[in-house]
């Protein structure tokens, strides 16, 4: 029972977590606002620096001398996650460059479905109808905030819309796979490729104004600390719930350039915003409810 306990606390923390994260997360089309001179691969290249550097700090702290070994027991699986979860990198920035926005978040959204599938085919998790249901009317919400921007053309973007998908949910899979070892170093791995491949593919130009890289440092710090928690919570919830939390950044972003670039918001984007945060926020209340109640039953009384 002691176990049941522990693992439904560490799951209820792992929802309040991942919505911290995705909050400060949705932030990143903001900085993205704010960044004038640097172009796609130099704002890669500076903030998979930073990336990287908050994931050492990240290791160094948790592990302290043993931090080495650490990154070593990852092997084979930290290698082949390390290179998805670059891969989906890559693939976003070339889907925003070639396609719209709209085009991008839609499929972007389809994540958690994706990943349900795999999981279900390599991992045999099963989603409840419950989830299910609440996923599928997030999704709703998304299609009514991007309904209008939404192209047939754009056929490259698009399918560096799909490649990311589908390398994000197979990185999903992986470190759901080996959730009993510490798959941190993995992030370390992807922001060292990504940062030595937006270096050679810009051809080693990285001139950009200070306050393009303050930013670019931002973002990748916030972006270590977001991917740290996404790794801590798939310890405890199944693949596609733990990519559920997604949508709530996708959805809040373009609310923060609203708020504070002043820029028109669009009717249908705020109401298919407030359905997807309502989505988010009743799925986290009904689990954290059923939880406690579970955590309640089995606490035993002293005779």
């Amino acid at each position: 029972m002691e176990n049941i306990n522990y693992f439904n606390s560490n799951r209820n923390l792992a929802i309040l977590l991942l919505i911290i994260s995705s909050i400060s997360i949705s932030f990143g089309g903001l900085i993205m606002r704010n960044i004038h001179s640097a172009d796609a691969w130099q704002i890669t290249f500076y903030r998979s620096l930073a990336f990287t550097f908050s994931i050492a700090l990240i290791l160094s702290y948790k592990n302290r001398s043993s931090t080495l070994s650490t990154i070593k027991k990852v092997g084979y699986a930290g290698v082949m996650g390390g290179i998805l979860l670059m891969g989906a990198n890559l693939f976003f920035i070339q889907a925003f460059a070639n396609t719209s926005i709209a085009n991008t978040l839609f499929t972007l959204s389809l994540i958690p479905f994706i990943t349900a599938v795999l999981a279900f085919i390599f991992l045999k998790e099963k989603l409840s109808l419950r989830t299910f249901t609440i996923m599928l009317v997030a999704l709703f919400g998304i299609l009514i905030m991007i309904n209008e921007g939404i192209k047939t053309g754009d056929l490259f973007g698009n399918i560096m819309a799909i490649g990311c998908a589908f390398c994000f949910s197979s990185f999903t899979i992986v470190i759901r796979k080996f959730r009993n070892i510490d798959m941190i170093p993995t992030l370390l791995i992807s922001g060292i490729i990504i940062a030595v491949v937006s270096f050679i593919l810009n051809s080693g130009n990285l001139t950009i104004p200070s306050q393009d890289v303050l930013l670019c440092f931002l973002w990748g710090g916030l972006s270590g600390f977001v991917n740290s928690v996404f790794i801590y919570a798939a310890r405890f919830l199944n693949a596609s719930e733990v990519t559920f939390f997604m949508l709530l950044e996708l959805s809040l972003g373009p609310f923060w350039v609203w708020l504070f670039l002043n820029e028109t918001i669009a009717l249908e984007t705020l109401f298919g915003g407030i359905i997807v945060m309502s989505s988010v926020a009743v799925y986290s209340f009904i689990e954290i409810y059923i939880s406690k109640i579970t955590m309640r039953k089995n606490i035993t009384l002293p005779t």
